[in-house]
Formats: structure tokens, sequence, C-alpha cells
């Protein structure tokens, strides 16, 4: 007997564009999609064609056999729509902080050291829409990856337990909390699901025109963030997933949560255990300041990785830090500068891997499970001299990541969940 395959999609939307990932029930990928947004204002109308442009640009062969499909968005990125879901405005991006205006309400009304306490959460976002003139035609709240799984499967006001996090969601006895279901906006907070969980098929006429199978399950999506810590390999307490991109993010696999506004660290449930985070301002874009990508390259191959650098640095683009040190005035400390462009790479480097050591330390000391490996992804991870520096900094094992594309955790999702 011949059993058709079964093939599973993640798509990943990032903020300068998106990809897409087939996998196979082997975990396998088999192809790849990308799409990048260009100029257009009109945010939601360039992700919805990226969406389906994304799909049909996969091989028929490979469609017709798309068993499950999940999307991450990035955290925090969220549309205001109305009961037809439509957006009634442009969406607010993850790090748009006009919630500013509203921290102090939101600071009467939410636990201290709640996720939802920034400038930038979903819920401080929809305050601040509560405020403007066209919110009597506001019928609910979703974040990007809803929206855009609605597209898919057409269910409106369904939302993940990732995403809804800094919405208020209590992803530790699974409901939104009384001081938020008394808020008047309690009635457009989406309902929500396990990530990965199957909501609904394809809708058929979408199923049509992008090849899909009736059967297709549209899943509950993630974060961009999550989707990018499972799809490295990371998958037991003490694992780590560090994020070497323009800026530091680190997360630890722990069987306890931590939570710390202070140091803006806060956890996300990952079925009976939680993904601990924190981020440094430290990271790529301080590197980018002063060297090019070749530089960087060809500077790298030649600091002795095996010496500790005497320069004790605190590279930041500009003042400010919260993690592993809160300090709103921290100013970046980039002094004496060598006039040997080696050494002064090397004391970046190497002060880089302190604050990383020193995040994990924090992450450790306020209760998480101890650091025992470190998956590495974001363009850092090709550097094997930072590499070699952070590995003699941590002392822990080291682990190129399975895959650094969210895209392909995002395909996991699909398959674990369907």
């Amino acid at each position: 007997m011949i059993i058709d395959p079964a093939f599973y999609l993640g798509i990943d939307f990032g903020t300068s564009g998106a990809r897409a990932v087939v996998m196979d029930a082997h975990e396998q990928q088999l192809a790849e999609t990308r799409y990048t947004f260009g100029n257009n204002r009109d945010r939601t109308a360039t992700w919805r064609i990226a969406l389906f442009s994304l799909i049909r640009d996969f091989p028929t062969e490979l469609r017709n056999q798309i068993r499950g499909i999940a999307i991450d968005g990035t955290s925090s990125t969220v549309l205001l729509c109305d009961r037809a879901g439509n957006p009634l405005d442009q969406p607010l991006l993850y790090n748009d902080d006009r919630g500013q205006a509203v921290l102090p309400t939101l600071q009467r009304i939410a636990p201290p050291d709640h996720p939802v306490l920034s400038a930038t959460s979903s819920l401080a976002k929809l305050l601040w829409w509560q405020q403007q003139s066209h919110f009597s035609a506001a019928r609910y709240l979703l974040h990007q990856a809803d929206w855009l799984a609605y597209l898919l499967h057409g269910q409106l006001g369904v939302s993940d337990y990732h995403n809804s996090l800094k919405l208020g969601y209590d992803v530790v006895h699974f409901c939104y909390p009384d001081w938020l279901t008394r808020l008047a906006i309690a009635d457009l907070l989406p309902s929500v699901r396990v990530p990965g969980e199957a909501i609904a098929p394809i809708l058929p006429s979408v199923g049509e025109e992008l090849g899909l199978p009736p059967d297709c399950q549209v899943c509950a999506g993630t974060t961009d963030s999550i989707a990018a810590f499972l799809a490295s390999g990371a998958q037991v307490p003490g694992d780590a997933v560090t994020s070497l991109g323009s800026t530091l993010v680190l997360k630890l696999l722990s069987h306890i949560p931590v939570e710390n506004a202070h140091f803006g660290i806060y956890s996300h449930r990952l079925g009976d255990r939680w993904l601990v985070g924190g981020a440094s301002n430290t990271g790529g874009a301080v590197l980018q300041q002063f060297f090019t990508v070749e530089q960087l390259q060809y500077l790298s191959q030649q600091i002795p990785t095996h010496q500790e650098s005497a320069l004790n640095y605190y590279p930041l683009l500009k003042p400010g830090e919260r993690f592993p040190i809160n300090d709103p005035q921290l100013q970046p400390r980039l002094q004496p500068r060598p006039s040997n462009a080696v050494t002064f790479l090397h004391g970046l480097l190497e002060s880089m891997a302190r604050i990383e050591a020193e995040g994990y330390a924090q992450l450790q000391a306020l209760g998480a499970t101890p650091l025992s490996c470190i998956y590495t992804a974001g363009g850092g991870a090709a550097n094997t001299a930072w590499s070699q520096i952070r590995a003699r900094q941590l002392g822990v094992t080291f682990r190129q990541a399975a895959s650094g594309d969210a895209a392909y955790g995002a395909a996991l999702l699909a398959f674990r969940g369907c």
C-alpha cells in the first residue's frame, strides 16, 4: 500500500521580510521561500501578499501534501480589527513604545513584575488604542501571527499563549486573570490556544487558490524568538540559546519560571517547562559601527582566542542597559581604543562574552535551572573566534544550532501539533 507523504509548513514573519519552510515527517527541511517587504506603508496589505506569495512559490507537489501550517510573528506586534477582521489602523510594531502614555494606568492595574508592564507590551498598546477615536469600531485585538493565520482558517479572535503573554494571559493557570477581565477592553481579548494546536482546516477558497489539501490544518502560532529556540535543537532544562544578532538575547530552558521586571526577565511556557529570557543591548550592531563584515572575518582569524583580553569594555551603541545590568543611563565603555584593530576587536568580543556570562549567571541567581549547554544562533554564530572566546568565558558545552531559521521552528510546531 502506498502512503501519501505528509509535509508541514512553517512561516516566519520578521521586521523586513518573511520566510517559509516545508519539512517532512522526519523533520527534514525540503524547501524554503522568501519575501522582502519593501517600502509599502500599508503593512497589512504587504503581509497578506507576502503570506500568499510564500505559499504559492513552493512546488505544486509539496503544496498538495501539506498537512499542517504554523506561523510565527514578532512579539507584541498587534492589530486592532473590526468584526469582519479588517484592521482599523496600521499595526503597532513590536518596538512601538507609544504605550508609555498609559504605563501609569497599567502599573495601577497589573501586578508588580508582570510582563505587561512595558511601554511596548500588547496590553499597553491596546490601552493606548482605547483612547483613540476609532476604537468604538474595534472587536478584536490580534497579534501579527493571529491575523495571518485568520487569513488562512477564517476563525477570528484566536491566539496562542506565547503571543498572549504580554497581553496579560496567565500561562500558569491557562486563563486571563481577574484584574484583566474586569477591564472594559476584555471583550476584545482573543481566546488562547496551546502553540501548535490545530485551530481549523484551511478555508476551502484559500486552499483551492493555494493548492493546499482540504484537510490541511492551520495551527496556533508562536513568536519569532520562540520559533528560533525550537529550531535550535535545545530541548532539556539547562539548555540555552544565545542569539548573536544586533543585540544579545539569552533564552534558558528551566524547570521553573523566573519573572523580574527590573531586569526585563520573563518566562514563556513550553509544555511543562519554562523558557526564561533576557536581552542585552550589546551585540553585533556595535561591531558593525567599527568594522565591515569582511573586516570582521579577516581580523577575527588573527585573534589569540586562548588568551583573555586585558580590555574591559561595555559595548553599547548608545547609553542605557537593562540586562544583566539595569541602568538606563549606563554609558558605552569603549576606551582605551588600541591602534591595533585585532586587539580592539578581541577586546570587544571578550567583553560581550563576559556580558553573556553575567546574563546567564543572573538568570540562575534568580532561580532558573543551571546552565549546561549553549546553542548559538544569529549572524554572530558563524564567527569561530567569538565562539571560542565565549566557550572559555562560560565554561559549558557549546553546540551549533540545528537550524537558525525561525520558519523551521514554526514547521516543527505544526508537525508536533498536528
